[in-house]
């Protein structure tokens, strides 16, 4: 059984979802801040976290850069439509997707099954890894090695890095990334790219200001090659 976090300062909305994720199987974990996320995910597994915005003592783009320092489960912001800035943030630092308030519960459920499915599900069987240079990525089991070890990175990051592996020296622009990745339109497509990239290379490359494998061309963007 999956346990899904559930962080927001209104008692109705963490009551509403708790009722439909338990009604779908799932085990559900409350907080109302930021620090009572953290906290939670000290002493318990979490596989997903639904993360309000906008709430007291810990928001929620504070506490996401907080949980990236430590830990790489998905993460879905929970936004209201004057929060745009800030869900391009959180975007930036590492959340994997985002519902837009007032939201369908059923629109929220959905999408939590998708990334379960995605991210965390085991799978039945192994399919071919992709491999380039050192890096190995095994989309079956949603791991990456590089030169043997295993790297820790965010579902994010692995969908960009399985996307250019996939397309091997091809040059994509931020904006044609960020429609492949987060099948969306390209809002803010340039910084939230640009940040995932660099954290990519700060995880892949020997020298992350020199890059051996993803490597910018001016003016045209993004591409992997050995």
């Amino acid at each position: 059984m999956y346990t899904v976090a559930v962080c927001d300062d209104d008692r109705d909305i963490r009551r509403a979802l708790r009722i439909y994720l338990t009604d779908a199987g799932y085990q559900v974990v409350e907080a109302a801040d930021g620090r009572q996320l953290l906290e939670a995910l000290d002493r318990q597994q979490v596989h997903l976290v639904l993360l309000d915005i906008m709430m007291p003592e810990l928001d929620g783009v504070s506490a996401l850069a907080t949980l990236r320092e430590r830990s790489a489960v998905p993460v879905i912001l929970l936004t209201a439509k004057s929060e745009d800035e800030d869900k391009i943030t959180g975007l930036e630092l590492g959340a994997d997707d985002y519902v837009t308030k007032p939201f369908n519960a059923q629109e929220v459920l959905a999408r939590v099954k998708a990334i379960l499915r995605r991210y965390v599900q085991p799978p039945q069987e192994r399919t071919s890894a992709l491999v380039l240079g050192g890096i190995e990525l095994d989309d079956a089991h949603k791991s990456v090695l590089l030169d043997g070890e295993r790297v820790s990175i965010t579902p994010k990051e692995y969908d960009i890095l399985k996307f250019l592996m996939e397309n091997p020296g091809k040059v994509f622009s931020s904006r044609e990334i960020y429609r492949r990745v987060w099948r969306d339109n390209p809002v803010g497509a340039e910084g939230t790219v640009a940040v995932h990239i660099r954290h990519l290379r700060e995880k892949l490359e020997i020298d992350p200001a020199s890059p051996k494998y993803l490597k910018l061309v001016w003016g045209k963007g993004y591409k992997l090659e050995a």
